[in-house]
């Protein structure tokens, strides 16, 4: 294969992706850390949480692909998840050699606070992003990156992003419809 591009160019596309992710991740790290403060969890365990929950019966395996950790990572904090009766592990009667993972109703019900409770920390991404969204209409899209992303993890990695977020989609939409519910039932308007 040629390579149509110099070695400069390369290390300074290089550089430039390292340290625009290194930044905009303390910002995201940050962000997700505060979110979830309350709810005594780190950024692994409600990763796994949120991804379990929106994957629906998913393996470890896909618990760490799609939440690029290493398998025992997926598994050990899965675990801790299980202590904490938010997660639980099974088997499949057709499939023994995978361990599936699914929240529990404690686990939902914990899931379903956090989203509630979104707007009570403070989202420097979110803010960051607003300018974009009032010049645009919308909110950014990255379809460059997201082709990057597709070139390094594949197609599967992809159609479980898209699956997780379709899902997400979907709870919220619940959410929103629980909330206006709860508020015509106690008068608030």
């Amino acid at each position: 294969m040629e390579e149509n591009y110099s070695l400069k160019d390369a290390m300074i596309f290089s550089q430039r992706v390292a340290q625009m992710s290194k930044a905009l991740w303390k910002a995201v790290e940050k962000d997700w850390q505060a979110w979830i403060k309350p709810y005594d969890l780190n950024i692994n365990e409600h990763h796994i949480l949120w991804i379990a929950y929106h994957l629906q019966g998913a393996t470890i395996s896909d618990i760490a692909k799609f939440g690029v950790m290493h398998v025992s990572t997926a598994f050990n904090f899965s675990k801790k998840l299980e202590e904490r009766g938010y997660l639980k592990f099974y088997k499949k009667e057709d499939d023994r050699r995978n361990t599936y993972v699914s929240v529990t109703e404690d686990g939902e019900n914990l899931i379903l606070e956090m989203n509630k409770n979104y707007y009570n920390s403070n989202h420097s991404v979110l803010e960051g992003s607003l300018p974009i969204k009032d010049l645009y209409g919308k909110f950014p899209e990255f379809l460059e990156v997201m082709s990057v992303i597709r070139n390094i993890y594949g197609e599967d990695f992809m159609e479980i992003f898209e699956r997780g977020f379709e899902n997400l989609g979907a709870s919220i939409e619940e959410l929103d419809e629980s909330t206006l519910k709860e508020t015509e039932v106690n008068g608030v308007s």
